[in-house]
């Protein structure tokens, strides 16, 4: 057993219960702690939890877990009996050792491969189609923006200037096409605690954002012989069009209440296809255990790749955290991240984590695209991750997003009666849909008029379906959402 019996105190992380991916309702009756103790072990082991690591504070886990204090107290003394971890008064719980454990096998490759090396009637398409998307409101409700006005500037200043303090002259040149080896690092270990995903630095890559993601594939696929990638429908109408400037064809998928339908994936014929699984952008939908089971035969037995857009997993209030797709079969799925929902668009800093035969490629195709990213930003971004100052501002938006959210279906109970709400148990939008006959962009427009903005819903489909709003909360006040939606309920009456 490997141990640190001095691990300095500067260096220890603290962090909320995402790593530990459970829900403490699915416990076996009676032995709480024991299960608890045995989940916290397993993360140490499989690295999600580093020696150095912090140990939540007993009372957020337990309030995370909806379990009592004295729950988590005892199963962090079953740790510190095992050696694992080391009480500090005041600085904490602290990880001091990780068993040793053998490497895990490498499976063998399934069947198939991939081939080798201001007008809202404006429909998407049309020339005044982003001016539209684009254009300012008094009370703005479009999904896909964060709390901007919450950036952590303190924090990130903070940062900045010990990253400017320690960086060698060599720091300010031209650097890795793949990203600063400092932010793979923290990178991994987010996947690692918050995702359940275990990766090494080097099979992180870093990029600007999911819509590079998606670019860099088109190319790197349409070198294979790929020109399709098959969509959700719904879906998110900006992976259509970035896929589509690539050459790339989008022929649609339907959802349902499960998720994206995997027969109908199979009858389309696509080799590839970018999926939503934590929270379906628009509906909201998580997609099911049998439905992913499914994904996943469909990609082994065909060879085909399933590009997982985690756009906003991080943002969860009634349901505990759902595994990413990339942790069941890594050599099909090309996991896509951003910091674009965490803390802000115009960092345009994401990630991917491709499968190993498209690693390569996709960093040639960084490379020769913008030679990285900018290096700076990424070792402010690292610091934040390492220092627990990135988790603790997770912590705090869930609070403040739960209450805009509760916000909005209040208003919407009040203001719309009649609307049907998907999608409130996660992310940073819900969708309303109508049973009526009418045209939502109609609607949304008569809204803009009035100076509030919200996403038709007809925008997100490439087929028919009741009308409705995709309306985002995050960025707007309980008084400013209350007002909107009071808006929207006029044009109705």
């Amino acid at each position: 057993m490997p141990r640190s019996k001095d691990v300095p105190a500067d260096r220890s992380k603290t962090f909320g219960s995402d790593f530990l991916q459970l829900n403490a309702a699915d416990a076996p009756a009676g032995g709480l702690s024991d299960w608890l103790a045995q989940r916290l072990r397993l993360a140490v082991s499989d690295g999600r939890l580093a020696v150095g690591d912090r140990l939540p504070a007993t009372r957020t886990l337990a309030e995370e877990l909806r379990v009592s204090r004295g729950v988590v107290t005892e199963a962090y003394q079953r740790l510190i009996e095992d050696g694992h971890a080391v009480g500090r008064g005041r600085g904490g719980t602290v990880v001091v050792a990780a068993p040793v454990i053998a490497a895990a096998p490498v499976p063998a490759r399934p069947p198939g491969r991939l081939p080798p090396d201001a007008v809202y009637t404006a429909e998407p398409g049309d020339d005044v189609f982003d001016t539209v998307r684009a254009a300012p409101a008094r009370i703005d409700l479009s999904p896909g923006t964060p709390d901007l006005a919450s950036f952590p500037r303190a924090a990130w200043l903070r940062a900045e200037r010990r990253v400017l303090g320690s960086l060698a002259a060599t720091g300010f040149g031209y650097g890795d096409p793949r990203g600063t080896p400092e932010l793979r690092s923290a990178v991994a270990k987010w996947l690692a605690r918050n995702r359940g995903i275990t990766v090494g630095p080097d099979e992180v890559l870093i990029v600007s954002g999911t819509a590079q993601t998606l670019g860099l594939l088109a190319r790197v696929l349409r070198d294979r012989g790929l020109d399709e990638v098959a969509v959700e429908d719904p879906g998110s109408l900006g992976s259509r069009q970035d896929l589509q400037y690539w050459g790339m064809r989008t022929p649609p998928v339907p959802v349902d209440e499960d998720g994206i339908r995997v027969a109908d994936l199979r009858a389309c014929g696509a080799r590839a296809v970018v999926v939503t699984p934590a929270h379906q952008f628009p509906t909201g939908v998580v997609l099911g255990g049998g439905r992913r089971r499914e994904l996943m035969r469909w990609a082994a037995d065909g060879g085909g790749l399933v590009i997982e857009d985690d756009y906003d997993a991080e943002h969860r209030y009634d349901r505990p955290p759902v595994p990413a797709l990339r942790s069941m079969l890594p050599e099909h799925v090309c996991y896509a991240g951003s910091v674009s929902k965490l803390l802000a668009p115009a960092l345009r800093t994401g990630w991917i984590v491709a499968p190993p035969e498209l690693h390569g490629a996709l960093v040639n195709a960084k490379r020769f695209t913008d030679l990285g990213n900018a290096g700076l930003p990424q070792l402010v971004l690292a610091d934040l991750m390492e220092t627990g100052e990135l988790e603790r501002r997770l912590r705090q938006l869930r609070k403040r997003h739960r209450a805009r959210r509760d916000a909005m279906i209040r208003a919407i109970g009040t203001h719309l009666p009649g609307a049907a709400v998907q999608g409130a148990a996660a992310g940073l939008h819900l969708t309303i849909t109508f049973d009526a006959d009418f045209a939502d962009t109609d609607l949304a427009a008569a809204a803009f008029a009035r100076g509030v903005k919200a996403q038709p819903l007809s925008w997100t489909r490439q087929g028919p379906g009741r009308p409705g709003l995709v309306l985002g909360y995050a960025a707007s006040t309980a008084t400013e959402i209350a007002e909107g939606v009071a808006v929207i309920g006029s044009v109705l009456a």
